[in-house]
């Protein structure tokens, strides 16, 4: 891997000073300070340019449709300052070009997590923060492309970091649209006084060794997984089976302690009239919380029940619940919130997070050469965390999970038994 060149990217327009300061919401201050990381491989396509000769073309054709794209997405050019407001001081962001002398092919069968990383332009588990966006485009000898981009957790969840990245794509291919998102989350659930970051002190900042790693659950292994829930919830989601799955397996980890698994949210679709929220920009979401005692029950619950529960709980977020949760009174989520994670600080009650982002169309984000041949997550920042991604083909789910090294072994065995195919069992 060689570094060709680093440069920073601005906004093509400056930010008008009304919009210099951005207030940050309750939803962004609550969340740590690290890096989302994804990576998007491109294969090379001769009639569509993607060629070793035109890397160069390439390469600036990317960086000033990100310029454009920075105008209308102008917070992601600025810096988070005291974890109350953004400040829109056009500074940029960075951009990093890279080479390489193997082929595509081999980094897509280098799916241990420490390899990935090298296609990212900054290592998203040490904490560390640059500009709020940093994106890697990694040039291969064959003429292949990794697009590798981390943006700032605090600013963005998973729905805004797509808007920005489809937008970005669709200005590289000369198409001109204009963009239907809002930087109002502030005005639906203001800032409040307190610091975000220290919550997640004990999920993010760990000694512990924690690796992340890659588990694919294919149509056979989710079959599986709705037969055995079906007992007791109807219609089984592929979400609601493998996270249950995924924190039963957790649980059987660590045998004897209390387990809560936060599920993350999205309430853009789930507020009454379903545009309030729609296009708005930011964390909008809220993790929700399950709860599970091994001690209490003696041995670890039945699987249908982990499923059952995973769904009561994120369906209890609906449009009353998020009203109850905005404005400046009393709110709902921070109840349950700091019912909860004191908790999780002082030690009484392990935690488990989940993230889906299956459904987003990740697999059609084109920059003028194509879609992508796969798109990954690669090392997650928290421990004990799942991220869902769909799978290229098919109807399968790929899960991202940090956990302890020693524990990788235990879970592999157990996914591996899923494609056995056996019916009636208790996963």
């Amino acid at each position: 891997m060689e570094e060709i060149s680093r440069d920073i990217i601005k906004p093509s327009c400056e930010t008008p000073h009304h919009l210099r300061t951005l207030r940050l919401s309750y939803l962004d201050q609550l969340m740590p300070s690290f890096y989302v990381p994804l990576l998007f491989f491109y294969q090379a396509d001769e009639l569509r340019g993607l060629t070793t000769s035109n890397h160069v073309q390439i390469s600036q054709k990317l960086k000033q449709s990100l310029s454009n794209t920075l105008s209308s997405f102008y917070p992601l050019a600025g810096s988070i300052k005291g974890n109350t407001v953004v400040d829109c001081d056009d500074s940029g962001v960075d951009f990093i070009q890279a080479g390489v002398n193997t082929q595509l092919m081999d980094a897509t069968r280098e799916l241990d997590t420490d390899n990935l990383k090298h296609y990212l332009p900054v290592d998203p588990t040490t904490g560390e923060e640059r500009t709020l966006v940093v994106v890697q485009v990694t040039f291969f000898g064959c003429g292949g492309v990794i697009i590798g981009m981390c943006m700032s957790h605090k600013i963005a969840d998973f729905a805004s970091i797509m808007a920005f990245i489809n937008e970005w794509a669709a200005t590289c291919r000369g198409e001109v649209e204009h963009p239907s998102v809002s930087f109002d989350l502030a005005s639906y659930f203001p800032p409040r006084d307190f610091p975000g970051s220290d919550f997640w002190q004990s999920s993010c900042a760990t000694n512990e060794k924690f690796v992340t790693k890659r588990f694919v659950f294919d149509e056979k292994k989710l079959a599986v997984l709705k037969e055995a829930a079906a007992g007791s919830v109807k219609d089984p989601t592929r979400v609601e089976v493998v996270s249950a799955f995924i924190w039963k397996q957790f649980r059987k980890m660590e045998p004897g302690k209390t387990f809560a698994a936060g599920h993350a949210v999205n309430l853009r679709p789930r507020t009454s009239p379903p545009q309030l929220l729609e296009n708005v920009f930011g964390n909008c979401f809220m993790l929700k919380f399950a709860f599970s005692n091994n001690a209490k029950h003696g041995d670890v619950e039945e699987f249908h029940d982990l499923v059952s529960e995973f769904r009561s709980t994120t369906r209890a977020v609906n449009d009353e619940y998020i009203q109850k949760s905005q404005g400046t009174g009393e709110s709902s989520y921070l109840n349950d919130f700091f019912i909860t994670f004191p908790l999780v600080l002082k030690g009484e009650l392990e935690f488990c997070g989940f993230s889906s982002w299956c459904g987003f169309p990740v697999y059609e984000v084109d920059y003028g050469w194509g879609t992508p041949i796969w798109f990954c997550k690669t090392a997650l920042a928290a421990k004990n965390s799942t991220d869902l991604v769909d799978s290229k083909y098919g109807h399968g789910i790929e899960a991202w999970v940090n956990m302890k090294r020693e524990n990788v072994e235990m879970l592999e065995t157990q996914v591996n038994l899923l494609s056995a195919g056996e019916r009636g069992i208790d996963p």
